[in-house]
């Protein structure tokens, strides 16, 4: 479509509104650790690294595409081994000054994967400066290559108190929220074109509902 029509503010709208599908509505994430260059013992010649040291991992809203795990035999019997694509807002990362590599690693429930390739999706409206996403592809990582527990949520019926998310908190642009810091902005906002939200993030919990729905959404 033409620049005529395609403005930098209407960048802006398209960039907040997938922003607020992704991070108010959806709420899907992965827990990205960046190989650490620094504190990587990376060989001289083959220029390879045994063992990974890593960055404190960084929460990323994303869309996940689960694909289900491919069952392998070998002379040991059967295995599982998952692979998985991961779809990121190309803005948030900017916001945040996040680079994504290939060889990082990240973890999606109790699996943690290796990312294979991050390619960019699309752009916007044929303008190539504007980038939609970034796709990642990952696939399970060995268990001896990063040795940290996974942060929940994890999967329904384990004991760990973070396996089952109860708390569900909105961004709205808000640079913190109940839970924390989220680095979080909406272009119109910090322009001045939009106000803030009048009822501020909102959120889904135990709090506040006293039915059988266990949830303050059903306490509106």
């Amino acid at each position: 479509m033409a620049r005529l029509f395609i403005t930098q503010r209407e960048i802006d709208f398209i960039s907040d509104i997938t922003k607020e599908v992704i991070k108010d509505v959806i709420g899907q994430k992965i827990f990205y650790y960046p190989v650490s260059a620094v504190k990587t013992d990376v060989h001289e010649v083959y220029d390879e690294a045994v063992k990974k040291v890593f960055d404190n991992p960084i929460e990323l809203e994303c869309l996940v595409n689960w694909m289900p795990e491919e069952i392998r035999t070998n002379q040991f019997g059967t295995e599982e081994y998952f692979s998985i694509e991961v779809y990121v807002h190309n803005r948030d990362l900017l916001d945040k000054g996040i680079e994504v590599y290939t060889g990082d690693y990240f973890s999606y429930g109790s699996i943690f994967f290796e990312i294979t390739s991050h390619v960019f999706i699309s752009n916007i409206f044929g303008q190539v400066e504007y980038k939609t996403g970034i796709k990642i592809t990952g696939k399970q990582a060995r268990k001896d290559l990063i040795k940290t527990a996974p942060i929940g949520p994890t999967t329904e019926g384990e004991l760990e108190g973070d396996s089952i998310q109860s708390e569900f908190v909105q961004q709205r642009g808000e640079a913190e929220n109940k839970l924390g810091k989220t680095g979080d902005k909406r272009a119109l906002i910090d322009k001045g074109v939009l106000d803030k939200p009048l009822t501020g993030p909102r959120e889904v919990s135990d709090a506040g509902d006293s039915g059988s729905g266990s949830s303050s959404f059903y306490d509106e």
